[in-house]
């Protein structure tokens, strides 16, 4: 594990219904696992609204046992709407990393948050704004190296629908790109 990340690292991915952020915490952990023989969990849950509603997914990685397997204290949170920057922005940890879309989140109050306009990185390197969760992991794992970035570039081919793999790597390379102009201070 790098040196910016913990022995335990938590992760929350928060947007609204339909914007993939379940999927990407499925893609994450399965990084963490299945690439980069961590341990790892996943959990997630839904708005009572289908599409629209707040969604998150929460994510638990670690070099050892995972003795619980729900966020406490997150390491890095990533808003991709207001709602769920509304519920779940506090929930970062003091020194931890805050990733908001600049274009979908107005009225951040950390200074420190990360903002990075996600959804148009996503239109603009694939032609769909729905690749906006795959840019958010590029970006996540860019900052953060919480996995690797071979591991992270095998689970997302590994579940791009047939016929959308190349799509999904040039959105992973918008994340990773953006993440290399940014400069965050090290996570506690």
């Amino acid at each position: 594990m790098s040196d910016r990340m913990a022995a335990r690292t938590e992760i929350r991915l928060a947007g609204e219904g339909g914007q993939g952020m379940i999927l990407a915490g499925i893609i994450l952990a399965e990084a963490a696992s299945i690439y980069d023989g961590k341990m790892a969990v996943q959990t997630q849950s839904y708005g009572p609204e289908a599409r629209g509603g707040a969604s998150k997914s929460e994510v638990v990685i670690a070099d050892g046992e995972i003795d619980h397997p729900e966020v406490l204290s997150a390491d890095a949170v990533v808003t991709l709407s207001q709602e769920a920057y509304d519920k779940y922005a506090r929930s970062v940890k003091p020194g931890g990393l805050l990733i908001v879309d600049d274009e979908k989140v107005s009225g951040v109050e950390q200074a420190d948050a990360v903002r990075i306009p996600i959804s148009r990185l996503a239109f603009e390197a694939t032609g769909k704004s729905i690749t906006a969760n795959t840019v958010a992991l590029g970006v996540l794992v860019g900052l953060t190296q919480v996995v690797s970035r071979q591991a992270i570039e095998k689970a997302v081919a590994a579940r791009a629908p047939r016929g959308t793999e190349e799509m999904n790597r040039k959105a992973l390379e918008a994340g990773f790109a953006e993440a290399g102009k940014v400069s965050v201070p090290k996570l506690q």
